[in-house]
């Protein structure tokens, strides 16, 4: 499939019969590595590097000790151990215990499935394992540079008078990316990469150790947790981030989507990740870009993003910057 071949809408992709989801596994044809990073073509990179007008760069990542500790359990995400060896030449230094999805983070195409039915192409654990594929270097190798688009819910809610509660459940669908990307003055594009800001970063940030404390391995999807705004699970979200051509989602808040996960509604991590090939961003720290946004009136911008060439790798630090 070249740049200009047009791409099948949501409805007519292949539907996974016993639970009516669809799949893009051939979209890009057999064995594709990219998933909605393909939206990312030579012509829409050049048009997002039009946008830069002031060479203003904006860091999009937390340090990568942060947040700490981790939401996640003593068996998940650890923080790493960082080693420094001095000699008479000069300094060397390692980590011990490096979790490459902590901090702001990328989800890559192996680090989740859609049940019995496989990774990414309809792809099982044998079949990842033992011919290398959906590893995180297929994306380095590409990498994520395009059209970013900031779409700040905190503000637009307080514009409305209807200030959003942190910690509290929020679910955002396609309408209202709209029409927070109309108040805002923009309109999405084919290969955009939204950057959803939540405020629960900022909301963490502001808690001293102690509250902090309390929130370690409260992220449970499956059985209630902490809450969170963010996207919406519903399968017509996942259809119109098909359909408008979103190479990427990102966001402020652990899981992107919005927690804690409805079980009747389902977990868009499956349907984006597993069966749309869309890479999630995790963890970003977008306060900067937002207020950066709101002094300029401009939230559009250059986004460029450099996961790991890690060889197999599940997920990589963002490694990502707005230029505008």
């Amino acid at each position: 499939m070249t740049e200009h071949t047009p791409i099948p809408r949501y409805e007519d992709l292949p539907a996974i019969e016993v639970t009516g989801d669809r799949h893009a596994w051939h979209v890009w044809g057999e064995g594709d590595q990219l998933g909605t990073v393909n939206f990312l073509t030579p012509d829409r990179v050049a048009a997002a590097a039009r946008l830069v007008r002031q060479g203003r760069v904006i860091n999009l990542n937390l340090p990568l000790d942060q947040p700490y500790p981790s939401l996640m359990d003593d068996n998940g995400r650890k923080r790493f151990t960082h080693h420094q060896y001095i000699t008479r030449h000069g300094r060397d230094d390692s980590l011990d215990g490096f979790y490459l999805q902590f901090s702001s983070q990328w989800d890559g195409l192996k680090h989740i499935r859609y049940r019995e039915f496989g990774y990414y192409g309809g792809l099982q654990d044998e079949d990842v394992d033992a011919r290398g594929l959906l590893g995180i270097e297929h994306v380095a190798k590409h990498g994520i540079v395009g059209r970013g688009i900031l779409i700040d819910l905190p503000r637009h809610l307080e514009r409305l008078g209807t200030p959003l509660v942190p910690r509290t459940r929020f679910a955002v669908d396609g309408p209202m990316l709209e029409e927070i990307a109309a108040a805002q003055g923009v309109a999405f594009q084919p290969g955009d990469i939204i950057l959803l800001r939540t405020g629960f970063l900022a909301w963490w940030q502001q808690l001293d150790q102690p509250a902090r404390d309390a929130l370690h391995a409260t992220l449970h999807p499956n059985e209630g947790g902490i809450e969170s705004a963010g996207l919406d699970a519903h399968r017509e979200t996942a259809a119109w981030l098909w359909d408008h051509q979103i190479a990427a989602v990102c966001a402020d808040n652990p899981s992107v989507e919005a927690l804690r996960v409805e079980r009747e509604v389902g977990f868009q991590h499956r349907r984006l990740i597993a069966l749309l090939g869309m890479p999630l961003g995790e963890f970003w720290e977008l306060e900067g870009l937002a207020a950066d946004c709101a002094a300029d009136g401009v939230y559009e911008f250059m986004l460029t993003a450099a996961p790991l060439h890690l060889p197999g790798g599940v997920g990589s630090p963002a490694n990502a910057y707005a230029i505008k």
